[in-house]
């Protein structure tokens, strides 16, 4: 019998702690083995040899829009996940909407992990939605299993989905507090949003640009600042969700240093595009929080660079092409805002960060890999490159310059805003469990299929 199901060899292994060239014996689905040469008694079932690649451990995104049940035209947990695995992501966390009923109780957690568990070709997470109107479902959540608990503290878009403020926001935090859930909030105050969208339209400013002043980075902080304010109140675990500013994310982190339990994520579209895109490209570059201005990426990417900002996750949020188009009488306040970025996440870290900024890859793969899963009550059997961990793997090609495609894109409708470019580093086989499900260029149907994550208490 073979001492190991898959040995990589000669590759770089990448951890938040630093690198170092090693070899990584899988068998069961575990790391058994890792040294800087494993000894070849015994062949392996299947031997990868890494030399010249970097060896980085699984990654785990925290926000995914997948849409299903209900919505699975707009994407779908197959395709969903097979989009993450291109991207190297090995774990994601479903968000409670935009599917249809939204994951609010018992009965619809259940419904979308029977889904998830024969759609999905890596492991997944699924959230609980936290509303006015489902604080007495927390309980149901949180024993079938929910990873954390997603709340708008301004309109999400979705009629189904309300959002949650005040009194109700604090009996949900603290109800969370003592279920052991992190609560992931969507900063944006609700009162200055609509006021300035209110005056923007009725005045005809209707550009890309009038979008983002309608949403402006002081919305961002101003909830921020009730958010961290509610944790604080009620000892609850919050995670601050997509910033697009520097100042969000060191909003967050003075808090951190004062004691509240409070962590954030940036989004790789808030690291590499700028509202002049979305006027460029329209509704296809367009999201919630807005794209900002170019010195708004480049302060965030000083943050990463001081490891201010604790995760960073895609926030794929696809819709049908025609919420993405707008209507003849209409403008760009009319269309989805969400972008399409399960699959790219690891190229714009490793093109605009690694190759263009100088960042570290142990910054990155704390940030992608290590951070979230500790976070979240995961590591080390995610997030870790270890004896004892899942053999959740990625190799990538540090050097590599690959073209964007629409034939390369695993989407259910082939639209991103990075067509057409030119990354510079690659993803050439992501391994979950000891599994391969993509290598060079190709998802791999084996019929493997993801399992749930279970959690412990979530952590710094």
């Amino acid at each position: 019998m073979a001492r190991h199901d898959l040995l990589i060899r000669n590759g770089v292994v990448v951890t938040g702690e630093g690198m170092a060239v090693m070899d990584i014996g899988v068998k069961n689905g575990l790391i058994v083995d890792m040294a800087s040469r494993l000894a070849e008694d015994g062949a392996a079932d299947r031997t990868i040899d890494a030399a010249g690649l970097h060896v980085f451990p699984g990654f785990v995104d925290v926000h995914v829009h997948c849409n299903e049940p209900g919505r699975t035209e707009w994407e779908g947990l197959h395709s969903g996940s097979r989009a993450l695995a291109a991207g190297g992501v090995t774990t994601f966390f479903d968000m409670p909407l935009n599917s249809n009923p939204p994951t609010l109780s018992g009965r619809e957690f259940i419904a979308k992990r029977e889904l998830a568990a024969r759609l999905s070709i890596i492991d997944y997470g699924i959230l609980g939605g936290l509303t006015p109107d489902n604080l007495e479902c927390l309980d149901q959540l949180a024993g079938c299993g929910a990873i954390g608990l997603k709340g708008f503290m301004s309109d999400s878009g979705i009629p189904e989905f309300a959002a949650i403020e005040g009194r109700a926001l604090r009996a949900g935090m603290k109800r969370a507090a003592d279920l052991g859930l992190v609560v992931m909030l969507h900063a944006e105050s609700q009162a200055m949003t609509s006021e300035l969208t209110r005056a923007a339209i009725a005045s005809g400013r209707l550009t890309a640009e009038d979008y983002e002043r309608s949403r402006p980075i002081a919305s961002e902080l101003e909830a921020c600042e009730r958010a961290i304010e509610a944790a604080r109140a009620t000892h609850a675990t919050v995670h601050i969700v997509h910033a697009s500013s520097a100042a969000v994310v060191e909003r967050v982190r003075r808090a951190a240093s004062e004691g509240a339990d409070v962590s954030v994520e940036t989004c790789p579209h808030y690291l590499s595009l700028t509202v002049e895109d979305t006027a460029r490209m329209g509704a296809i570059a367009k999201c919630s929080p807005p794209l900002r201005r170019r010195e708004e990426v480049d302060a965030l990417w000083g943050c990463i660079s001081r490891n201010e900002v604790d995760i960073v996750a895609s926030d794929h949020s696809p819709s049908v092409p025609e919420m993405k188009a707008t209507r003849p009488g209409g403008s760009i306040f009319d269309c989805w805002g969400g972008i399409s970025s399960a699959q790219t996440m690891m190229n714009v870290l490793l093109d605009e960060g690694y190759h263009g900024r100088g960042i570290p890859l142990r910054t990155i793969a704390a940030m992608a890999s290590s951070n979230p899963a500790k976070r979240f009550g995961l590591y080390p059997t995610k997030g870790a490159l270890a004896p004892g961990s899942d053999a959740d793997i990625v190799l990538v090609e540090l050097d590599a310059r690959t073209e964007l495609t629409r034939e390369s894109l695993q989407y259910r409708h082939k639209m991103s805003p990075y067509l057409g470019r030119t990354f510079r580093g690659q993803v050439t086989c992501t391994v979950v469990r000891g599994n391969i499900v993509f290598e060079r260029g190709e998802i791999i149907e084996s019929g493997f299929r993801g399992r749930m994550v279970e959690k412990t208490r979530p952590s710094r």
